[in-house]
């Protein structure tokens, strides 16, 4: 049987039985068959508790890490980097930051969170293209400054948490990486906002190809290559701003599973975006299932699992970077 089909059968195959073996572990423990039976009945008060409080969860985690794996595809082809990821570069980070601060100067703006995170993500991103740019985009270039971009934004960040203001400890919360008490309004705005980005990044799968070729040939072809890198900038933007709003500070997603994905289905964006949605959506749903159970009742975030995982994973890509895509 051809390798590509086998990869998505055998993701798919996985994130359904992570998702049944998230949604019936934990504090209260239900069957599948109670699960199904309860959810169509409205009569079990256990299923209720779960219906209301877990599954929330689990739809946010897989609509996070969906849209931060296709946002790190996004960008990767963009900047020709496969080292580029919203969590590396800073625009995670960024607009996190930016919610901070417009929620601490216009408390009553809380539920614009969604918003303000997009325009962060977004001055992010043209901070990194800007202080990149230097007769070109160097990929490590862009590393390196998106990297110190982070570094930056993460450290406005937590200053504020020293102002002590409730509106600050709620957004902090907010964007914290823990999906604990994600609620069913919190599924509307990352289902609405999430969904439009990941169905907009297919719209764009041929103009990824084209930009793996040189600028001038991808012209010849007939694309134009600034408005296509724009485009695509901003749907990766938007995928991680919301992902960030909603799902919180979520680093390495874009960097673990577009370079997973091109090993077993290829670099063709048709395919890759679609894998890597069901990929990160698997990763994400995973570190918090993992998160929740392996110390229970204590949590571990999910950016804490990914962290241990991503940090040597960089370093890995990182070794590799010079002699396969250059400096």
């Amino acid at each position: 049987m051809n390798k590509k089909i086998v990869s998505f059968v055998g993701v798919i195959i996985l994130l359904l039985g992570v998702i049944m073996i998230s949604a019936t572990t934990g504090s209260i423990k239900v069957g599948l068959v109670e699960l199904t039976e309860g959810l169509f009945s409205g009569t079990n008060e256990e299923v209720e508790v779960v219906k209301d409080l877990r599954l929330p969860r689990i739809i946010v985690a897989l609509l996070t890490g969906a849209a931060l794996a296709v946002s790190g595809v996004l960008l990767q082809a963009v900047m020709r980097n496969p080292l580029a990821d919203a969590g590396v570069i800073g625009i995670s980070s960024g607009a996190g930051f930016i919610s901070l601060l417009m929620v601490t100067i216009f408390p009553a703006m809380f539920f614009w969170m969604p918003l303000f995170s997009f325009l962060g993500g977004a001055f992010a991103c043209f901070l990194v293209y800007s202080f990149s740019w230097k007769t070109g985009l160097s990929p490590m270039r862009i590393i390196l400054v998106g990297v110190a971009i982070n570094a930056t934004f993460t450290g406005l960040g937590q200053s504020f948490n020293y102002r002590g203001s409730y509106a600050v400890t709620s957004v902090n919360q907010a964007i914290s990486s823990i999906f604990t008490m994600k609620t069913w309004s919190d599924v509307e705005i990352l289902g609405i906002y999430g969904v439009i980005g990941l169905i907009l990044s297919l719209f764009v799968c041929s103009w990824c190809n084209m930009l793996a070729l040189q600028d001038k040939t991808a012209g010849n072809l007939g694309l134009s290559v600034t408005r296509a890198r724009l485009i695509i900038s901003i749907i990766a933007v938007l995928l991680a701003s919301v992902a960030t709003a909603v799902g919180g500070l979520i680093a390495f997603v874009g960097l673990l599973v577009p370079h997973i994905a091109r090993l077993l289905i290829g670099s063709d964006h048709r395919l890759l975006i679609p894998f890597s949605a069901l990929a990160g959506a698997l990763l994400i749903l995973s570190a918090d299932t993992l998160g929740r159970t392996i110390l229970a009742p204590t949590e571990i975030p999910a950016s804490i699992i990914m962290s241990i995982i991503g940090g040597p994973f960089l370093v890995f890509m990182l070794r590799r970077g010079d002699r396969i895509h250059g400096a």
